[in-house]
């Protein structure tokens, strides 16, 4: 005599290898997902570079700004700043073009 399996049976397997299926595809593609944190680790890089780049730039103006204030006057800096804004330069220079 033939024993078919028991429909249940092959129901409960075949729903628990959609859920197997759809959880493994969530874990690898989801908005949480492996994908999405190498894209997000990628992007903290950058954006690690960038501010890196930004705080150098920043203290650079820093140092300028510290060396035109009126406790510390840089001469030479104060002399470049008036040549590159006014366009003055002395009656002993010569202009290259």
């Amino acid at each position: 005599m033939r024993h078919r399996p028991a429909l249940g049976a092959l129901l409960y397997f075949a729903g628990a290898v959609v859920m197997g299926a759809y959880f493994t595809f969530a874990a690898v593609q989801g908005d949480y997902g492996l994908f999405r944190r190498a894209e997000i680790e990628v992007e903290a890089g950058r954006l690690e570079a960038e501010l890196a780049a930004l705080e150098a730039e920043v203290a650079e103006m820093e140092n300028l700004t510290t060396r035109l204030s009126d406790d510390f006057l840089d001469l030479d800096l104060l002399d470049e700043q008036a040549r590159d804004v006014l366009g003055l330069m002395r009656t002993d220079e010569v202009v290259v073009r």
